[in-house]
């Protein structure tokens, strides 16, 4: 289904995909010419429209490069399984998505970060306490074991960092801690994730990219950081505020991505 809708509409698959989170969703102005499939028509499953996820595949372009845009995910507190997880980043690597770009709305909690900074993933901490790939393995696209020793790209960092720079946009970089939700954390939590070199701390992304680099895709991670954590936040979290922000930063993000998607094409 996946493949046949790609085909039909740009006659090639294209070789990067880009996943928006919450508040991110805009970014699909930035496309021409564009056709929207539901996921549940692609999938047979709906991403949670109340956290600010429409559930949609975009397929169109950036000037006359094709793209692929997922408009939301699935996230483990959705109480999905490790298979359901590992679906739609295979079946994208299995026609030939070769690139993923992974975006998200997260909490800061390096101190020198401010909200609507954007944050260069140079690596992460799963603390979710589950993996995509348990379960038995697809052959087809990787090994059992696959390497996590460069997660994200380290070309791709180079190039965004460049965009950046000749863009004059400020991009902070760290490290990424995967919690599974849905509850904000703790206190204690954020002081242990600081302890362990965390920077940010969000609900997504590290399945993806634990799914995407076993299948040998090669990986940007872009994190908003729309709020500062517990405990340095003086105010209550809330997923409202996410996606405020989140809308305030699509600017600078739309800018990153689309001139990147240039640079690697």
């Amino acid at each position: 289904m996946l493949k046949d809708a790609v085909m039909e509409k740009f006659g090639l698959v294209p070789k990067t995909l880009l996943i928006l989170g919450s508040g991110i969703g805009e970014f699909v102005n930035n496309l021409i010419n564009v056709e929207t499939i539901s996921y549940k028509r692609l999938f047979s499953f709906e991403a949670d429209q109340s956290i600010g996820h429409k559930g949609n595949l975009h397929l169109g372009y950036i000037e006359d490069i094709p793209v692929l845009v997922m408009e939301g995910r699935k996230h483990y507190y959705e109480d999905v399984s490790d298979s359901d997880m590992r679906q739609v980043i295979q079946t994208f690597a299995r026609i030939g998505v070769g690139n993923l770009i992974v975006t998200n709305a997260c909490g800061g909690m390096n101190e020198e970060f401010s909200p609507g900074d954007i944050m260069v993933i140079e690596d992460h901490i799963n603390m979710s306490g589950r993996n995509p790939l348990v379960g038995k393995n697809s052959d087809d696209l990787g090994p059992r074991f696959p390497d996590m020793s460069e997660p994200y790209d380290l070309e791709f960092r180079e190039i965004i960092d460049k965009i950046a720079y000749d863009n004059d946009i400020r991009l902070q970089h760290g490290i990424y801690v995967s919690y599974i939700g849905p509850s904000y954390e703790t206190k204690a939590e954020i002081r242990v994730f600081r302890m362990l070199c965390g920077d940010a701390v969000g609900m997504s992304t590290v399945p993806e990219v634990i799914v995407a680099r076993h299948a040998d895709m090669r990986v940007l991670g872009l994190s908003v950081i729309t709020n500062m954590s517990t405990g340095i936040s003086k105010n209550k979290l809330s997923h409202e505020e996410v996606l405020e922000i989140g809308k305030l930063s699509v600017g600078k993000l739309s800018i990153l991505i689309t001139e990147f998607i240039k640079k690697i094409s």
